[in-house]
């Protein structure tokens, strides 16, 4: 389980330092509550986005977003709003979900597979 564990901290870095080089600011990780867990908060200009991050070393068990079913996504509009109401004085012009799939192949860099406005 340490392996996997570890492979989605390394997803969860390399999906922020992909979000930051298109500019976004990464304004919390890993926050969590009674139910459940946000990996990313960012702000894409003025809108505050919730992001899932889901990875894979290869596509043997299929894509990295197919691991985001109904339910998930379900929970994370709960945690987004969960969030809003922590932080309070963070300012917005509103908020979406956004999913982010990371293949990263052993001895290959990262690829990305970013859905914007899932939920």
């Amino acid at each position: 389980m340490a392996d996997k564990d570890d492979l989605g901290r390394r997803g969860e870095d390399e999906a922020a330092a992909y979000l930051t080089a298109l500019g976004w600011q990464i304004v919390d990780r890993n926050w969590r509550c009674a139910s459940g867990e946000i990996d990313i908060v960012a702000m894409d200009g003025r809108e505050l986005v919730i992001v899932e991050v889901k990875t894979r070393s290869s596509r043997r068990y299929g894509d990295p977003l197919e691991g985001v079913d109904a339910p998930k996504l379900t929970r994370l509009c709960v945690l987004a709003g969960a969030w809003r109401r922590a932080h309070r004085g963070v300012r917005s012009q509103g908020t979406r979900i956004d999913l982010i799939g990371v293949l990263m192949p052993r001895r290959e860099g990262p690829t990305f597979d970013h859905l914007r406005a899932a939920a």
